[in-house]
């Protein structure tokens, strides 16, 4: 069985898309589903390629027994439509970045995040980097919501 390619997206790569990575990464883990589903994450500018996650990211992932040191921020290419199986972004803006990217025949199906977070009013996680540590606990908050959901789906819909 091939696994299921999922990649996290934002602009940087080094708040949320990691924090989603590595939340997603665990859900994976604490399911068993290692052999059926990875996961990796990308931002749509080269601001930060090769920078480890934002140290707020890292504190607040770590305060809820998640790991992101191991991460290193790349840029989203065309090629990751080719690769990929889901690729989800954090907000709009995000949206229209991949749109411009993603080639014809590239397989990856598309989402906004938050589309898998239930209930939630939200429709993007906003970015934390320029508040202080309150934003980056509202955007794990919305990350676990949106990876429990994300996982239900790919059960359902992939049979795992």
């Amino acid at each position: 069985m091939q696994k299921i390619q999922v990649l996290m997206v934002c602009m940087g790569n080094i708040c949320r898309s990691p924090m989603a990575h590595g939340v997603f990464a665990q859900r994976i883990r604490e399911a068993g589903l290692d052999h059926a589903i990875e996961v990796d994450s990308a931002g749509t500018h080269s601001y930060h390629v090769g920078e480890p996650p934002d140290r707020r990211a890292q504190a607040a992932a770590r305060a809820r027994g998640y790991e992101l040191g191991g991460q290193r921020a790349r840029r989203l290419e065309a090629q990751d439509f080719l690769d990929f199986d889901y690729i989800l972004v954090m907000d709009d803006e995000n949206l229209r970045s991949a749109r411009k990217l993603q080639p014809a025949d590239g397989k990856a199906r598309l989402y906004r995040f938050l589309e898998f977070a239930g209930a939630r009013a939200e429709r993007e996680v906003p970015d934390p980097y320029y508040g202080g540590s309150q934003g980056f606990a509202t955007v794990m908050d919305l990350v676990e919501d949106a990876a429990t959901g994300f996982l239900s789906h790919l059960r359902e819909r992939h049979r795992l």
